[in-house]
């Protein structure tokens, strides 16, 4: 059989991973190389070259939609349907083989799967037997716990023993979750993996089987599995297969969820014989960002090592600009959107990535106001945030605590004691007298209705809200000092601390945020009459959340988080916000390893970029609460100054200044010799980053600024007075 038409378009690095010998391989395959395009090839191969059957084949991946991706092509190179071959995630086939020994693997035939949802309630009803408070054990806390032991192959008699009530507690709880999932026939996603390969272990003439079976395992973005993906792994290949991992070292960015790089580093030790080939001749960007992305990922020990390149062209240096603040970067990447788009390219092919979620509230805000349709990739809106409705519902019961959707959501949040039965007998008895539900938490508490327990849990909410409407009428405190104080009498700081991983820091720092979002919000430049600041914020909010997506299939700018942005590719990439202690990650320097991810995670980010790249940051930033000064991000040193140019406005380029730190009067030296040109606000002699004198509030830095002519406004943040929006024509502002 002629099977030349599976190599005729690919590279010669390509066609020697699918033409391999029938033995243990490992594709590097860098950024943008085709790695997919070869894994698909490679199957093709096996079947026509080796004349493998579908059935003695195994393709695994990582989603559902890459493993139906990978199907479709197989069809469409090899024009038949791959129907005998087993593609699939590792959930997905761990599954099947559970379906098919379900007796074996000690399961009742009829077991049922549990999503995150079912798990969380499960071990909920747990706690609640057991008697065990969930204000100490949060329910996440505890499936996080459970879900990583499996991830490491660890049941509950595995799990080391501890002095530690904590951990003991923890170990209690899983044993209990193992007892209640036999028993009613439940699996979680965890469960799948490590009930497949205990049935591999525990049944060696099953697992002979499919070790003969399985001619040849593919594995995709191998860089990704975690211990108990591994080891299912090497049991499936043993001694008779063989294995296709393809992945990428330098795109390992998920190890805060288990995911262990040092599996495809060390592959070579648990697979003889072990062919390594490389994929670098990359076919999506230009040649200086990809300079750029060897340059910064050189700095990382322990590479397997590889060199991106491309035949297409040096391109466009990556422009690399400094805005005055956070306002300013996002200004100023939404300038450049606009002359792109004006300039013909479509807003889709435009992303903006960040490190943390929470920078996306002030770029949406300027997105909004310009009238630009925008999509968040794979998360919500600021506004649509879980944590961030819970913190608004706290206030807008402050205000009116008659506000029954405000109380259904924030009752129990965070878990103080008032289940599902009070809040029904609540809900029921609201309902009977035609009265809210606060009005009928009170005749319910005054006449003893509910159990003493179940009534002081009750009670002590109501006190809580009592106070926080107190905290409303301080006429000391500013919109943000209320909301930080909200936030915490509420307790959802470190309710959402303890959610393990990158979900509960991005929470924490999205409440952080909306403490500055309350901060810099100016309630008399709304239109409408309020009463209050607090109730002009959150009916904008409202109004904010209440701006739906743009349609999926609309053309809109696509936001997302570097973490998101995997796999995806743009002709146009912002990477915003790279500075020290934002990107790098604070925390970052603070565990091993992590500082390395963190570069691995730039790297991922630069190679989203086809054509051009622009790297933001800001001299200041005011996130998570605070006002910061920090220094360019080392990844911007550690790029190869050739492929670099600074960028100021009114389309001014220069080849970058030094990004050592700088310090904060220094800062204010160069804004005053124009650095950031086009700054001076219109008809005036006030510029961005002047320091000014106001006859009422005295000095003070000019940190933002609004329209232009007689309505011109400027943000000052005064030394004693905080910060004031001012109309300049009345300001009487003079310039120190």
């Amino acid at each position: 059989m002629d099977v030349s038409f599976i190599l005729d378009a690919l590279n010669d690095k390509q066609r020697e991973a699918v033409a391999a010998p029938l033995q243990n391989s490992l594709v590097l395959a860098g950024a943008g190389s085709g790695k997919t395009r070869v894994l698909v090839h490679r199957i093709a191969w096996l079947m026509h070259a080796y004349e493998i059957s579908p059935y003695s084949l195994m393709a695994v991946t990582f989603t559902n939609k890459a493993a139906r991706e990978m199907q479709g092509r197989i069809e469409q190179l090899v024009g038949v349907p791959p129907q005998g071959m087993w593609v699939g995630t590792f959930h997905g086939i761990a599954h099947r083989l559970l379906r098919a020994h379900w007796r074996d693997a000690g399961l009742k035939e009829n077991f049922q799967i549990m999503d995150s949802d079912d798990q969380q309630r499960l071990v909920k009803r747990i706690m609640r037997e057991m008697n065990i408070d969930e204000t100490r054990w949060p329910p996440k806390q505890v499936c996080w716990f459970i879900n990583a032991q499996k991830d490491e192959g660890r049941r509950a008699a595995h799990v080391p023993d501890s002095h530690d009530p904590f951990s003991r507690g923890m170990r209690e709880m899983y044993y209990h979750y193992e007892e209640a999932c036999e028993k009613n026939g439940l699996l979680d996603f965890g469960e799948l993996l490590l009930r497949a390969h205990e049935l591999m272990l525990t049944t060696p003439a099953l697992l002979k089987h499919y070790q003969q079976r399985f001619v040849h395992v593919l594995v995709d973005e191998f860089q990704d599995t975690n211990t108990i993906q591994y080891a299912w792994l090497r049991l499936m290949v043993g001694e008779t297969g063989t294995i296709t991992a393809v992945g990428d070292d330098d795109q390992s960015i998920y190890g805060w969820r288990g995911a262990k790089i040092e599996n495809i580093q060390n592959l070579s030790k648990h697979f003889k014989d072990l062919h390594t080939i490389r994929l670098e001749q990359n076919y999506r960007s230009t040649g200086h960002i990809l300079k750029a992305a060897n340059g910064l990922i050189s700095n990382n020990d322990d590479r397997l090592g590889k060199e991106l390149w491309t035949d297409s062209g040096e391109g466009e240096p990556i422009s690399v600009y400094a805005g005055f603040n956070e306002q300013d970067e996002a200004r100023f990447i939404i300038e450049i959107i606009k002359k792109w788009r004006d300039d013909g390219t479509a807003l889709k092919d435009m992303a903006i990535l960040y490190r943390s979620n929470a920078q996306s509230r002030v770029i949406e805000e300027v997105l909004v106001r310009e009238q630009i349709a925008y999509r968040i990739y794979g998360g919500h809106r600021f506004y649509d945030r879980l944590e961030i409705k819970n913190a608004l519902a706290y206030a807008r019961l402050a205000i009116d605590p008659n506000d029954d959707g405000a109380m259904e959501r924030v009752i129990n949040v965070p878990t103080r004691g008032i289940g599902e039965r009070s809040i029904g007998t609540i809900r029921e008895m609201a309902r009977d007298q035609g009265c809210s539900m606060w009005q009928a938490a009170d005749q319910i508490v005054t006449h003893g209705l509910l159990p003493a327990r179940a009534a002081n849990a009750i009670k002590g909410f109501m006190q809580l809200i009592q106070g926080m409407a107190g905290t409303l009428q301080n006429p000391d405190l500013g919109l943000g000092d209320i909301f930080d104080q909200i936030i915490a009498e509420a307790g959802l700081i470190p309710y959402h601390e303890k959610e393990k991983g990158e979900k509960g820091e991005a929470r924490v720092e999205n409440l952080k945020e909306l403490v500055n979002a309350a901060s810099g919000f100016n309630w008399l430049e709304t239109d409408e009459e309020f009463s209050s600041p607090m109730m002009a914020f959150l009916d904008q909010a409202v109004l904010d959340a209440g701006e739906a997506q743009a349609d999926e299939y609309q053309d809109s700018v696509q936001l997302m988080t570097l973490h998101s942005a995997k796999g995806l590719e743009f002709p146009l990439v912002f990477l915003a916000g790279v500075e020290e202690n934002l990107f790098p990650s604070r925390m970052s320097f603070e565990e091993p390893g992590r500082l390395e991810e963190e570069r691995r995670l730039c790297y991922v980010g630069i190679t989203r970029a086809m054509q051009k790249l622009y790297i933001t940051y800001a001299e200041s930033r005011r996130l998570y609460g605070s006002e910061s000064f920090n220094s360019p991000s080392r990844f911007i040193r550690e790029i190869p100054q050739e492929c670099l140019e600074e960028v100021r406005l009114r389309s001014q380029v220069a080849r970058p200044v030094s990004m050592q730190r700088p310090d904060y009067s220094a800062t204010l030296q160069r804004q005053n010799q124009n650095i950031l040109q086009g700054h001076t606000v219109p008809d005036t002699n006030v510029s961005m980053g002047d320091r000014v004198k106001h006859p009422i509030f005295g000095e003070g830095l000019v940190v933002n600024y609004e329209g232009q002519g007689p309505q011109a406004r400027v943000q000052v943040n005064f030394d004693d007075a905080g910060t004031k929006w001012l109309v300049l024509s009345f300001a009487k502002l003079e310039v120190l």
